[in-house]
């Protein structure tokens, strides 16, 4: 298991632990009272560093490496009934955006997100989460399928952006995020969003628009990543503790702004600590929203959807 800067105390407990196993599976000495010992200080010094981490530190574990991706949470939720669509029927199938139909007890839903690779070969496969504009096509091609049959969708937010290559704007990068804006306004059917690690700027928003928008807790949603923030307003990425902070990227800041509608717990230490709860506790945030959301008419959930982006932001009037 892989540790950040900040876990590292845990590391050494828990490395101590494992070699006090080993002693005690290797010899006839007694060490159950050390490893008791050891798994209660590894508890207190849990406790201690994920109650009190910074946005930054926050930041860091929505990217742990062995945090679940897209597929991980879609493949576990809907049991082995997902089948993915591939293709813009325009351009390519991008890889870093997948899509497809699936099934959460016996509801039908169409899942989008960004998708992110396991190690170097795959990373580059996925191209790091970061979507062109054929993926925001596609994206867009799935969801009038899925409003066509009336199928509620469910995207999932994983990126450090769009991707920001001169091939992509050649394409029309801005073009294509900015037409899943505003036909997510207007699609007919539920849309139920979840942030379940980076939600960085334009890439993120461009499957962003939704009736009910959630974020996991060990997440960020912000219009600029720290660093980039730190190397455009200090020409340096060394200030990107700081930036994280005057962001106000974290769920909590989120919702206290009204920008979310709810904080989704994780497990101590994050989601990549127990999977198998974080699946089973998104499965019922998604099956409670749904069933919210399918008491409104279509009218009534599009003035919603529109109301609460209008509402967003402080303005003033002028007479």
């Amino acid at each position: 298991m892989e540790y950040l800067d900040f876990e590292l105390p845990l590391k050494e407990l828990e490395d101590q632990l494992e070699k006090c196993n080993i002693i005690g599976d290797e010899s006839k000495v007694d060490v159950r009272d050390t490893c008791n010992k050891l798994k209660l200080k590894i508890q207190k010094t849990k406790k201690k560093i994920y109650s009190n981490i910074t946005p930054w530190q926050r930041v860091q574990l929505s990217r742990h490496p062995s945090r679940p991706y897209t597929l991980d949470y879609i493949n576990a939720l809907t049991d082995g009934t997902f089948l993915e669509l591939h293709g813009d029927r325009n351009i390519s199938d991008d890889k870093a955006m997948i899509g497809g139909l699936g099934k959460i007890d016996n509801q039908s839903f169409m899942f989008i997100g960004q998708q992110k690779g396991y190690n170097i070969k795959t990373r580059q496969y996925r191209n790091f989460g970061m979507a062109s504009p054929e993926g925001y096509r596609k994206a867009l091609r799935l969801m009038k399928l899925a409003e066509k049959f009336s199928i509620p969708i469910v995207t999932m937010i994983d990126t450090p952006g769009a991707y920001p290559g001169i091939q992509a704007e050649e394409k029309g990068q801005a073009e294509a995020i900015a037409r899943n804006l505003f036909e997510m306004f207007n699609l007919k059917t539920q849309i139920i969003c979840i942030v379940i690690g980076e939600g960085a700027s334009g890439g993120a928003l461009g499957i962003g628009i939704g009736d009910k928008i959630m974020m996991l807790e060990n997440t960020w949603y912000s219009v600029i990543s720290p660093e980039s923030c730190s190397s455009i307003l200090w020409r340096s990425w060394d200030y990107k503790e700081r930036a994280a902070e005057v962001l106000k990227l974290t769920p909590e800041d989120m919702k206290k702004n009204k920008l979310i509608d709810k904080i989704i717990k994780e497990p101590l230490g994050g989601a990549h600590q127990n999977r198998n709860k974080v699946f089973n506790t998104v499965k019922k945030e998604i099956l409670a929203s749904f069933d919210n959301l399918k008491k409104f008419s279509t009218k009534k959930l599009l003035e919603e959807r529109s109301n609460r982006f209008k509402s967003m932001g402080v303005f003033n009037e002028l007479s």
